[in-house]
């Protein structure tokens, strides 16, 4: 927390204190530095209790989340609990529903159902277009994901869902589009205003391109997960990144995704020393343990959509099918 008020007061300092349009550039990117670290940390206290009450961590979630990110924390534990309960499902997991700018699967030419929003999800023209150029609008489309964030976390605050705390909700995302908003009039000048967010945005892509990493090359499945194949289902459809530990700060626990999903309430500090012991466990019962380099996780999820991509365009405009066709388009 004292990190994010470093930051944050850095980029308010530079925005009022100087005229310099690359300082404010500069105060853009660190406004993005400070809601990256916000949502570990909003990911974190949703999770499990970081503060010493359960008072206090819930002022910690609507602090990192509403307050400073403007993202409405019971919007976010509702999706993220959905996503750990069925990792990776087609139908059932919200982080893989993005249609229509992303597809990691040609089973969405089906105009599935999403259970989570409960609604088709339909595979339409416009829709087979984006998704036959998703693996060069991936970058461009995380820079400006925030956006979709905002707009999910006042329908859910302005349906009428259940929504404990609703109150405590509207007020911190209030007191976000009051001062953030504010902080960018200060600016001189429209243009500077629109660079300003766009960095700002465009930083805190990097985490959103990390949501991303860590399922989209993985294994997907229809339905919800059944039986007693919770376990498998979690390993399968996760992918850790390797780093070394001084770089934990900047993936913020998620490069040990499937550490995290199995023991969803260990604190992040722990999920490195766990992880060889996972790793054991995974080889003893014959489970996948996926670990690849932060250059290789990008690579594997650009080769996914391009993939997916690639079969949008040949329903648009058929090709014969033979060996030649499959051994260039070939992924995995």
């Amino acid at each position: 927390m004292i990190v994010i008020v470093v930051l944050l007061f850095l980029s308010v300092y530079g925005i009022l204190m100087s005229d310099s349009v690359w300082v404010h550039l500069g105060c853009g990117g660190m406004m993005g530095f400070v809601w990256i670290q916000s949502g570990w940390l909003g990911h974190d206290s949703g999770h499990y209790q970081i503060m010493s009450t359960p008072e206090y961590n819930r002022f910690a979630q609507v602090l990192t989340g509403n307050c400073l990110s403007g993202i409405c924390i019971a919007w976010w534990k509702w999706n993220h609990n959905a996503h750990h309960i069925a990792c990776n499902s087609l139908d059932f997991d919200p982080d893989l529903q993005h249609m229509p700018f992303f597809a990691v699967s040609s089973q969405f030419f089906n105009s599935l159902v999403s259970y989570f929003y409960d609604r088709k999800m339909n595979f339409d023209s416009f829709t087979r277009f984006l998704v036959s150029y998703q693996h060069w609008t991936f970058y461009p489309v995380m820079c400006l994901a925030r956006i979709n964030l905002f707009a999910q976390s006042f329908m859910l605050l302005l349906s009428k869902r259940r929504v404990r705390n609703r109150g405590q909700e509207i007020l911190g995302l209030l007191v976000f589009w009051t001062w953030f908003p504010l902080l960018v009039s200060c600016l001189p000048n429209w243009g500077e205003r629109v660079m300003f967010v766009i960095a700002s945005f465009s930083v805190t892509g990097i985490q959103h391109v990390q949501f991303c990493l860590n399922h989209f090359s993985s294994s997907i499945y229809m339905g919800p997960p059944s039986g007693n194949d919770w376990f498998e289902k979690q390993t399968t459809g996760s992918l850790d990144i390797t780093c070394p530990s001084w770089m934990d700060w900047f993936h913020g626990g998620l490069q040990y995704q499937v550490e995290h999903h199995l023991f969803p309430r260990l604190p992040r500090c722990h999920l490195r020393k766990i992880s060889p012991f996972v790793k054991e466990l995974c080889s003893k019962h014959k489970l996948p343990y996926t670990s690849v380099s932060f250059w290789e996780a990008n690579v594997l999820t650009i080769g996914t959509l391009r993939n997916a991509a690639l079969q949008a365009r040949d329903l648009a405009n058929p090709i014969p099918k033979n060996l030649v066709w499959e051994a260039v388009n070939t992924h995995g």
